[in-house]
């Protein structure tokens, strides 16, 4: 359902409701106004069209006065040292259709306006708007987190893990380095020793006093690290009853 209506030397095509600027009237906001010019209506189903004008009328309220954007008006003549500019902005008045009144009857009446919302209950429910954005917001950040966390803590044991087996790892190979180089140690001890008596008992049995004695004194640092006292004692004693 449209009109189609005329008001200073323009035509506008409306439906109710529509809020449209049109050139100055003398009236004020909350003024009705109501324009006879109809130069056609339709319903949806039909068009009608006047000679030149139908019987029927927009009914409008006017919500405004004003002056649309300024307008440069700039004349120049060439050489004539002519220059002229000026500006302008047109007045218009505001307007909100309300309805049509056609053959004596109203129809199209504009939709209702839903009516505006306590202001304590708009702040109310725009705090808790915000609220919900905030838990939400907090809920996500928290999800996030734990997220990111989850893999780290889950990397870090298993490092810690095998840090810790490596650890063991390393702490059995050096216990049995060490039994092995004191088995080593051990065995080479008793090697020297050996060697060391075997060489001071063929020494006693083909030497002189005078020379086992001296040979004792040359093998003596090696072997009195692992021999005792009664042990080269005797030793130089079985070497005396060979020699007499």
């Amino acid at each position: 359902m449209y009109a189609i209506f005329e008001t200073g030397g323009k035509q506008y095509k409306v439906l109710p409701g529509d809020v449209i600027r049109i050139e100055k009237l003398a009236g004020d906001a909350g003024d009705a106004v109501s324009f006879e010019n109809v130069i056609a209506y339709s319903d949806g189903e039909s068009l009608r069209t006047g000679t030149p004008y139908l019987d029927a009328a927009v009914n409008a309220t006017v919500t405004g006065n004003g002056k649309g954007e300024k307008v440069i008006i700039f004349k120049f003549k060439s050489k004539k040292d002519y220059r002229k500019k000026q500006g302008h902005r047109q007045p218009y008045t505001e307007i909100e259709i309300e309805s049509f009144t056609i053959d004596g009857k109203t129809v199209g009446e504009r939709p209702k306006k839903a009516e505006p919302e306590d202001a304590a209950d708009i702040a109310a429910e725009a705090e808790a708007d915000t609220q919900a954005e905030a838990i939400e917001t907090a809920d996500t950040e928290a999800e996030a987190v734990e997220t990111a966390e989850a893999p780290a803590a889950e990397s870090a044991a298993d490092e810690d893990v095998q840090d810790e087996a490596d650890a063991e790892e390393e702490t059995g190979e050096t216990r049995d380095d060490t039994a092995e180089a004191a088995g080593e140690d051990e065995t080479d001890t008793e090697e020297a020793a050996d060697t060391v008596a075997g060489t001071a008992e063929k020494a006693a049995s083909s030497l002189k006093k005078a020379d086992i004695t001296a040979k004792l004194d040359e093998l003596g640092v090696e072997y009195l690290k692992k021999a005792t006292k009664d042990e080269l004692l005797a030793l130089l004693a079985e070497a005396e009853q060979a020699k007499a």
